[in-house]
């Protein structure tokens, strides 16, 4: 009889083990990731190549946050701390490259319908594309604002 009772509770968490280890199997299954990870020391203000990242996979089921996933969303993009060897990549360690630098020239833009007026300029700050940066004009040495453009040039706009 006892042997019954005992046996039959040995069943039962047997088969609560199987049912739990197929729960855990499923989910890694699903949950199976990966993740970007440096092959070395990379420095603040490095722009991260394809040969200096791996990608690999996600064994740790507890490891969360936002961190990047794929090759693509690292590569050519610019260090702002720096990244150890083996560790992901958190997506707010990394920015743009900047498009215009300061100090360098840069072509201002101004256009009203079918009229374009252009100047060259300086710009004050580092910028990427879409950013609103202050820029003095070579010409006049006014300082104008405008809006950093994908072709390096900066819109200006009207007061």
């Amino acid at each position: 009889m006892r042997f019954r009772r005992t046996f039959g509770y040995l069943v039962q968490v047997a088969a609560l083990a199987v049912a739990a280890a197929l729960c855990l199997g499923a989910g890694l299954a699903s949950a199976q990731d990966t993740a970007v990870v440096p092959k070395r020391v990379i420095y603040p203000g490095e722009t991260v190549s394809a040969d200096q990242v791996d990608v690999v996979a996600v064994t740790n089921p507890n490891l969360t946050g936002d961190y990047a996933r794929t090759k693509e969303e690292v590569v050519g993009m610019v260090t702002k701390r720096t990244l150890l060897p083996g560790r992901t990549i958190p997506t707010g360690g990394l920015r743009e490259a900047f498009a215009v630098k300061r100090g360098g020239s840069v072509r201002l833009t101004f256009s009203i319908g079918n009229m374009l007026i252009s100047a060259s300029g300086t710009p004050l700050t580092d910028a990427s594309v879409g950013e609103l940066i202050k820029v003095r004009n070579l010409d006049s040495g006014t300082i104008v604002s405008g809006t950093v453009m994908a072709d390096g040039t900066v819109q200006v706009m009207a007061k």
